[in-house]
């Protein structure tokens, strides 16, 4: 989960505090640098909307930030994600959309379809992602992969084409 959700917190502070205030503000730096710096961040925060909604019962934003908090919790270990090395921000993935698809389908005069559209994302896929194309496209390959099976009673047709149809003796 990108760390940038922590934005849609910032109208349910606002509700509380006051749009645009220097205390909303104040409030969501706060939360946000918890969320992103400290190991139990999402809990924090968790407990921080919880004060709110105890105190605001009435109000709708927090208690739905409240919510979407606590089921993503687990989404929200932001500083472990930053210790491990991986992206928290929406950066990365957006920019890897506008190599593997923009690049390749928005060309002059292309028009596709879902299922052409989508073979070629596919296929783009794995050849962006590494070493994952030759294990892809064995994986495909053993899928449709079919035995080819020659019939003995079949009759070939003489070289250069469809043989001649015989005419009647009548015409």
């Amino acid at each position: 989960m990108p760390f940038s959700r922590i934005w849609c917190a910032r109208p349910a502070l606002g509700s509380v505090y006051g749009d645009g205030t220097v205390e909303a503000r104040k409030r969501f730096e706060a939360l946000r640098f918890v969320l992103r710096e400290e190991a139990d961040g999402a809990e924090k925060v968790i407990r921080a909307l919880d004060y709110l909604r105890r105190k605001h019962p009435k109000n709708k934003e927090i208690a739905k930030e409240l919510a979407y908090f606590r089921n993503n919790r687990h989404r929200m270990r932001y500083q472990q994600f930053a210790a491990d090395g991986l992206p928290i921000g929406s950066g990365v993935v957006e920019a890897a959309c506008k190599t593997l698809v923009t690049q390749r389908m928005k060309q002059s005069g292309m028009r596709w379809g879902q299922d052409g559209g989508q073979a070629i994302l596919t296929l783009r896929g794995w050849t962006q992602s590494g070493d994952r194309f030759d294990r892809a496209w064995a994986l495909l390959a053993a899928t449709y992969q079919a035995e080819v099976v020659t019939l003995h009673n079949v009759v070939p047709f003489p070289p250069g084409g469809r043989p001649k149809a015989r005419r009647s003796a009548s015409g």
